[in-house]
């Protein structure tokens, strides 16, 4: 996986708006970073641990997606942080995106003000 600290990251799926809002951004504001895309290369439990850690499980899965929509509602009750981590690795498509890794921290989400602020403290 990239970034144990190898400068910033950008965590998501491609083909996503968001996420083309995102890349689009970092690019007009010429941030380098590297592209993650969990969907086709998967992502690993520790991230989501420690996005989840960072955040919460309820900020980083994506119950708005078509994707958690879809779920039988045996699979939605009862959630705690390692029942959302286990379909998050098993259906990526619900982890909240786009997720910036910083190094020292990550954004979930994307809103242009944040972006600038973080970046604006990580020079």
């Amino acid at each position: 996986m990239p970034n144990d600290n190898q400068g910033i990251c950008l965590y998501g799926i491609k083909a996503c708006d968001t996420m083309k809002k995102a890349r689009s951004w970092l690019d007009e504001q010429q941030v380098d970073y590297a592209f993650h895309d969990y969907k086709s290369a998967g992502i690993d439990r520790a991230h989501l641990q420690a996005w989840c850690d960072e955040h919460g499980w309820q900020t980083v899965l994506n119950r708005a997606g078509t994707t958690f929509r879809k779920l039988d509602d045996a699979q939605k009750t009862d959630l705690d942080q390692d029942k959302a981590i286990e379909l998050m690795l098993a259906q990526p498509s619900m982890i909240k995106r786009p997720v910036l890794d910083l190094g020292s921290r990550t954004l979930i989400g994307f809103k242009p003000d944040l972006y600038a602020a973080a970046l604006a403290n990580t020079n």
